[in-house]
């Protein structure tokens, strides 16, 4: 079968050689493209750009390799592709919308966190503490708010941070 009277093997093939180059530059410069234009509330780029590279290299192997009628080739492209697409969508590209977007904190993330003292707060001196959070366990500099000695492996509070130096002061449980 012929379209703009061209074999629609012909057709197949440069649709997947553009749309295969478009994913990859969209690859590369995506987020300056969404910078410009804003993200696009109707339209993913990437479903859009998957869906014709997937359906332009299925419709030209089915075409090259099978003799099925050309109406039959389209339809199980396309059905394929949806299928593809959607399972993209579903397992790739939506949990990694709702990942975090960044591991990293602020120090002020850190007030009124517990910790634990790895090396001893000794009087105006400083020692070390430990934080665990989700990403990691956090070591930083500390010092006792109220100037009194803090032992190894004590609990203690962070109430203030200032020039990356915690200070901190012991807690008490209420069990």
């Amino acid at each position: 079968m012929e379209l703009f009277g061209l074999p629609l093997e012909t057709i197949y093939l440069y649709t997947l050689i553009i749309s295969g180059s478009l994913t990859f530059l969209y690859i590369l410069f995506g987020d300056i493209f969404e910078g410009i234009f804003g993200g696009s509330e109707f339209v993913n780029p990437t479903l859009a750009l998957s869906f014709l590279t997937i359906f332009s290299a299925s419709a030209y192997l089915l075409e090259f390799i099978t003799s099925f009628n050309s109406l039959l080739i389209i339809l199980i492209a396309v059905v394929g592709s949806l299928v593809l697409v959607t399972l993209l969508n579903v397992f790739v590209l939506i949990p990694l919308l709702s990942a975090e977007e960044s591991l990293a904190y602020t120090e002020s993330d850190l007030i009124g966190r517990i910790g634990r003292v790895i090396t001893s707060i000794p009087v105006d001196g400083f020692g070390e503490v430990l934080i665990d959070s989700n990403s990691g366990a956090i070591a930083k500099p500390a010092a006792s708010l109220g100037n009194q000695p803090i032992g190894y492996d004590e609990r203690v509070l962070v109430l203030d941070i200032k020039n990356g130096v915690l200070y901190v002061e012991l807690f008490e449980n209420l069990d």
